[in-house]
This record gives structure tokens, sequence and C-alpha cells, in this order.
């Protein structure tokens, strides 16, 4: 962190006409020369930036949260279109909590919600089912055949007579557990959402229309009818407003850094000059998200957090170093100089570090994920100009007080002379480069690497828990969730199997036989409560017209019944295949979303699509391809996670390894820093289990941002013990020079991101609760790792035999405290004569 070779170029300057303004490299005096020009602008950057901040919109896209490119999704994408009702959709369930379903006042109001819900902008209408929509009909086996209409009596005027006859067209259409409560007790309306907003034709915005259910939906609840929403867009809903209160959050981690800073400066103008700087940070990037066209969404609302917490850390180096030279007695000019001479080149190194480990998640096929990646990365760019630029000139003005400089270099002489607990903590840390502490740390970290790599065996990919894991448990989004899974016999997790063939050929008998058995075996995998399909319909349809015999319930070989069945089929239940015969969905109800589900159900689709797919060249082509469906999409996204996550893992440790490379021009040094982050990212996967959480796209970031940030411990302290060394310094005096200097401010910093992050853990967004937990045990865990394991590994790889010079010769003596130190004892000396 502070390049050793400047120290005998900077000298102790009280008077700023002693300064020598030409010195320094050409960037410092290009700054330093234009201090005005560069606080204009910067200025004029937080004000326009600032405005296109405040206009940011906040919103999630369904589009956006699953893999594109993936092909299971190119599946869904290409025939989206034709299977109505199996992405992204709404499910409203209208409840009587004083009796059953059967009665006019209820039938009255869910009339009333249906409506409702109809007239909602974003609505697909055409596909919405309900009891009081058309396209939901009864089939019924007579004497002549089969007989249908809908259910909903065209004459329903609410007396006893028209809702008895509802009641028996229930009971004919067969959607008892699916719109209907198994109990009678609540009907279900089911509306599948466009894409763009009918009026407008942009994207739909989820935050607008769950406010709207909430408004208009909600409203309908009394004492006698409760409401139960479900469905993508609620819950991100949901996760929007929970955003707002994560913006508390914000507050109070920019609280609790404040204070941090302020009881280790002992400056309040200095500190909120830092703050201040680091908010700016936080508007400067939103203002180019916005400018991007980039939404703040559930997942992207930890960047400012990030961001604002790794421009305090580097914003707290700076003033380290401007607070030392100034408790020296330099000049506050000469000192901000002096510091951005030491601290630039570093300080720019773990700031691309920074932007590299946010970076490499773009090679996540998942578009919420780039987008993370990408204005991450614009984030902690900015911090190049406004913490080592803007800091350092707004410093070279107002400085830091004097009072707090001289507390700050009698704290640190006092630690040098291991005269106050924390230069007892720093004395202990010196005792791991001695050989049989070394070896016990070592020991002991291979030990709990080794256990925590078992551990983690066990990570799951994806949901671990029912409902929406998103959130609480109580939240009102899973407690309606638990209502609809518990009252309904078919579950709102749907894994959807499509079958591609020729057009007309759905119709026949060999093509409707494969999906049946695919369908069998699919009832017969745990986790699957049962499917639905056409080859279903078409049994049914071939036994009504056949007087109901059992004997005809199956897929007739004759191709004219097996038409006939499938166009009746068509007819009484809308969607079941496309208008071509050509497309045609094979639904599977799940139990649940769980990883260990949606492999399971997978893996069989998967293994019977292998053996029974035929080439397009063939003469009757047949294809079943996966995905669509929740249930579906969700799977995909599992595999392109767990695809993506070893990739993820050697591009950041690469790329880290190579910035490193760079800085120390050591393989040694290099393997000393990323050791420490390695097992960071072994135990937190360790922990991952131990807490149940899964890997997916809400915690993939989490490794990389505590790579990407961790590394930075290792930077400041490697720079300087290297540097020390290099003159000759052992490994022990070494590492001592680097904790005096920065070791302080390395713990300062962990524990002010971890205390930004923690409050995360009381967040009503539950993977933003568990991320935070992650993220704070990462960045403590980071910084103990590099306190105690690089002494450990560097006296077995950093530790020469010999030394040019002893710990105490005047080569040594080149830093504030270690000067001060040596002019005590020169004068103890001297009065003892």
């Amino acid at each position: 962190m502070v390049d050793q070779k400047y120290n005998s170029g900077m000298p102790v300057v009280p008077d700023l006409r002693d300064f020598d303004k030409s010195s320094g490299g050409f960037f410092e005096r290009v700054i330093f020369n234009n201090r005005v020009l560069v606080l204009v602008v910067c200025l004029l950057a937080t004000v326009v930036l600032g405005y296109f901040a405040a206009r940011i919109d906040v919103n999630a896209s369904f589009e956006r949260m699953i893999p594109s490119s993936s092909p299971y999704i190119k599946n869904y994408f290409a025939y989206k279109d034709q299977l109505p009702g199996l992405g992204n959709s709404i499910r409203i369930v209208v409840e009587n909590k004083q009796g059953d379903i059967y009665d006019a006042e209820y039938l009255k109001v869910l009339q009333e919600v249906n409506d409702t819900l109809y007239l909602i902008p974003g609505v697909d209408r055409s596909w919405m089912k309900s009891l009081w929509m058309p396209i939901v009909r009864w089939k019924e086996v007579t004497e002549d055949g089969i007989s249908g209409g809908a259910v909903m009596p065209s004459d329903y005027d609410g007396s006893e007579e028209s809702i008895r006859r509802l009641q028996r067209n229930i009971q004919r259409a067969g959607i008892i557990g699916s719109l209907i409560a198994n109990d009678s007790q609540s009907s279900m309306i089911l509306a599948p959402l466009l894409d763009q907003h009918p009026q407008t034709g942009e994207p739909l915005d989820y935050g607008e229309f769950s406010d709207q259910l909430e408004d208009k939906i909600r409203s309908f609840e009394s004492d006698k009818i409760s409401i139960h929403i479900v469905g993508f867009s609620k819950l991100v809903g949901d996760l929007i407003d929970g955003l707002y209160s994560v913006m508390v959050f914000f507050a109070i981690s920019v609280l609790i850094a404040g204070i941090f800073v302020y009881l280790y400066m002992r400056c309040l103008r200095s500190t909120i000059l830092l703050i201040g700087v680091a908010v700016a940070g936080v508007v400067w990037l939103l203002g180019l998200m916005q400018l991007l066209g980039y939404d703040l969404d559930p997942y992207s609302i930890l960047v400012p957090f990030l961001i604002f917490a790794i421009g305090v850390s580097h914003g707290t180096q700076k003033m380290n170093g401007i607070l030392q030279d100034i408790g020296r007695g330099t000049h506050k000019y000469v000192a901000a100089r002096y510091t951005f001479r030491r601290l630039f080149l570093t300080g720019l190194t773990a700031l691309l570090c920074n932007i590299v480990g946010f970076a490499v998640l773009v090679i996540i096929d998942i578009p919420v994920i780039r987008d993370l990646a990408i204005t991450t990365s614009i984030g902690v760019a900015v911090l190049i100009f406004t913490k080592l630029l803007l800091i350092p000139v707004a410093l070279s003005y107002i400085g830091v007080s004097k009072k707090a400089a001289l507390i700050a270099l009698e704290k640190e002489r006092a630690g040098a002379e291991n005269r106050n607990w924390l230069g007892h903590i720093w004395h202990g840390l010196d005792r791991f480069t001695e050989r049989r502490w070394a070896i016990a740390v070592i020991s002991i970290s291979v030990v709990v690497t080794v256990i925590c790599s078992i551990v983690m065996l066990d990570l799951k990919i994806g949901d671990l828990d029912p409902g929406a894991p998103e959130l609480r448990p109580d939240s009102r989004y899973n407690q309606d969730n638990a209502y609809i899974t518990s009252h309904y016999g078919l579950s709102s997790d749907q894994f959807v199997v499509i079958m591609k063939t020729d057009p007309d050929s759905c119709r026949l008998y060999q093509t409707l036989q494969t999906m049946d058995r695919l369908a069998w075996q699919l009832r017969q995998t745990p986790g699957v409560q049962t499917t639905s399909s056409l080859a279903e319909s078409t049994r049914f349809v071939t036994s009504g017209m056949a007087e109901g015999s059992g004997k005809w319930l199956t897929i007739s070989r004759d191709q004219a019944i097996t038409n006939a069945s499938v166009d009746a089929a068509m007819i009484s239940s809308p969607g079941i295949t496309n208008q071509q015969c050509s497309v045609t969905p094979l639904i599977a109800y799940l139990t649940d979303h769980k990883a260990d589900t949606l492999r399971r159900v997978m893996g069989v689709v998967e293994a019977f699509a292998a053996e029974n797919n035929t080439a397009a060249d063939s003469e009757r082509p047949v294809e079943f391809l996966l995905a669509a469906g929740n249930a579906g999409i969700e799977a995909a996204t599992n595999i392109e996670v767990e695809k993506g996550i070893i990739t993820m893992y050697l591009a950041v440790y690469g790329a880290t390894a190579l910035l490193c490379l760079l800085t120390f021009r050591s393989i040694r040094a290099t393997i000393v820093a990323l050791i420490p982050l390695i097992m960071t990212t072994i135990i937190c996967k360790a922990l991952m289990v131990w807490l149940g959480i899964g890997l997916k796209v809400a915690t993939l970031p989490v490794i990389a941002v505590g790579v990407g940030v961790g590394v930075d411990y290792a930077l400041y302290l490697l720079s300087v013990q290297i540097a020390v060394q290099e003159r000759g310094g052992s490994l022990a005096v070494a590492y001592r020079r680097s904790l005096d200097f920065t070791g302080r401010v390395v713990a300062l910093i962990g524990l002010t991101m971890a205390a930004g992050v923690i409050t995360w853990a009381w967040s009503p967004i539950k993977f933003q609760a568990d991320m935070g937990i992650l993220l704070t045990f990462m960045f403590l865990w980071n910084m103990l790792g590099a306190l105690v394991l690089i002494p450990a590994l560097s006296h077995f790889l950093l530790n020469p035999k010999t030394t040019s010079a002893s710990p105490e010769s005047p080569a040594m003596l080149d830093t504030p405290v270690e000067k001060a130190a040596q002019k005590k004892k020169l004068a103890d000396a001297a009065s003892a004569h």
C-alpha cells in the first residue's frame, strides 16, 4: 500500500512555500495543479447524475431472470405464444370464509373480482380462466355421445336453481382441485400475463401491476371474503415493496459507517467528507444506470451497498495516509499529494481487482446476473474518480484537525511500542511469522478447509424450500401460497414438456401413445402429483363416444375415432394443443419446486426424449422438448447456474491471480494472497449448507463479490510487507511494519463493510437477508484470514534465509512511528548522560 521508495523524497513540509509543486508524477501534477477544475467537474457530475438517479425505475423482468440462451429456454421462447398460461401468470383465489362457493353473494363478489382483473392492463384476456369465463367448459358423456358447454350457465341469475346447475357443471367439468378448492370454499382465477403493456408497448411494470392487484383486488376482502394472490408478478411486486425498506437499511449503513470512521479519525469534518463522497459515488452509479437504461431490481439493490462500502474502505486508506502526514507536521496540501503519490497505484490495482471480480459474472447466462456484473463494475469504476481523485483533492483544502492527527500518531506510536491493546493484538499476530505458530495455524486451516470441503458437497442448486424462498415464510405471499397448496389438488408448480410434431401429427395414434407413456413415467416419479395432456383427454373423449364404456378408456388405433376424440378435446379444453396440432404441452403438477424434485423430473424427461425423439426428416417426426411452466423454467435456470459456477470460479480466481501477479511481480506472493480467499469461498459454501441456503440466481454473486472485495486486504498488507522485505527487513519486522501502517485500517474496513451489510439480515426479502449474512461472513473472514494466514504462509513462501539489514538498522526506520520511536530513544540516551 505504501511505496517505500518515495519516503526519501517525502520530507516533512510544514510551510507550503517550501514544497516543490513540480515534484511527483505527471498525472499527480495535472490533478493537484488544477484542483478547482477537478472539484467543479465532480460537483457538476454529482448534480447532473443526481437528477437522473432520482428518475431511476424500480422494476424486474421475468425474461431477464431466466437464461435466455439455454436450449430449454429457447424452446420456451419459440413456442410460448402457443402455450398460453404456461409461463408468466397470476393466480387469484377468492375464499368464502363463512361457507362455500355455492352462494349468490360469493359468486357476485367473484364476478366483480373477475371483471376487475380482466380490465387491468397486462392481463392476457383471451386465455383468462375462472368460473365466469366461457373458456372454462364442462363435458359429459350422454347416450348421444358427448355434450358440453360453459361451466357458468348462460342464464345464471343468482337463484338457487341456477346455483344448482352451476354446481352440477363444476362436477362435470372435473375442475375440483384445479379451479375449485377441494373443500369447495374457494375458487381460482388464472390469468396469463403479457410481456408488454398493451397501451404503451413498454415492458410490463410489475411494481405497478402488483400495486393494482393490492388496490383493486384486495379491496374486495371483507369479514366474509379473503383474497389469496400468487404468481411471478405478485412476487416481484412484493420484492419491490421490500426494496423501500431496504433503502432504510442503506441509511442505517451510512450512519454505522460514519460512526466507525469518526471513532477512528476523531475528526468530524473529514468524516463528513468521506461519507459524503461515498454517497456521491452511489449517486453517480444510479444516474449512470438510468442513462444506460438499467432498472433497479431486487437483485441489483445490493450494488449501492457494495459501492458505498468499497468507497468507504478506499477513502479510509486515503484519510489514514493524510492523517499520519499531518501528524508529522506536513502541510495538508502536501500531505494530500504525498498520500496520492503513495496510494494511487495500489488503490487503482485494488479497484481493478474489484471490477474483475464483478465483471466475471457476465459469463453466467442469466441477464439479471449480467446486469448486476455490469452495473457493479461501473460503480467501482466510478470510485476511481471519487475516491482516488476527489478525496485527496478535497482533503488538500480541508485537511484533518491537528488534534485528530496527533491522537492518531500517538495511538500508532503506542501500538508500535506495544503500550495499548492494539499493540498487544499486533504483537500476537507477529507470532504467526514464527515457524511453530505458522505450522499450527496452517494445520488448523487445512483441517477446517477439508471438513468444509466435505460439507459443501451437499450444497444444492436452486430452491430448498416450498413457496417463494425469496420472501420470509410468514410473508403474505407465502401464506397465500400455503393456502393454495393445501386446499387445491393441483399445485402451482407446473413442469411442462413440449411435444413438437408436424402439423396435425399430434392426433396420430403412435404420437399420442408415446405422449401417454411419458405421462405415465412422470406420474411414477416422486414429487409429481399428476399430469395433464392431450393423450389423457383423448382417452376420456373416446370413452364418452362409446357411451362411457370403460373398455374404450384408451387411445383408439382407429384413426377416424382418434381424430374425432382429439377435435372434441380441443373444443372442450382450449390450449390443450395449438390450432395446427403441432405443439402440444404435457403438464406435470409437482409437489414443490425444490432442486431435488426438479432434477428428478428433468432426468426422466431427458432420458425419455433421448430414447423416443425422432429426426425431423423421418416419416413421423416427434420431439419432446424442455421446458415451459414455472417449474420447467426454474429447472433450466438451475442448470445454467450449475454450469456457470465452475467457470465463474476459474475466471474470478484467474483474473485476481493475474492482477496480483502484476502488482507483486511474484508467484509466491500471489499464492499467499489467494489461499485465504479460496479458503473463505469453501467455508462460505459449507455455511450455505448449514444455513439451508441453495446456490441460485440470488446467492450466486456472493462468492464473486467476496473474492473481488476480499483481495483488497491482501493487497494492502502484502504491498507494505514485501516493500520492507525488499529493503532487507526480516519477515517479522516487515509484517509488523505492515500492521503498524495498514492493520488498523484493514480492521476498520472489514468491520465497516460487515456492519453495512449485516443490516440486510432484517430485510423482509429473504434472499437479501441470506446475502447479508453470507457477505458479512466473507468480509470478516477475509479480514481475519488475511491477518492470520498471510504471515503464516509468508513464513514458508516469502521468508528469505538472509536479510541485508537488521530490524534496528537505519534503513528500516522509515515510517513516521519508527522515526519518532528512534528519536525518543536518542533523546532518552542523551538525557541519561
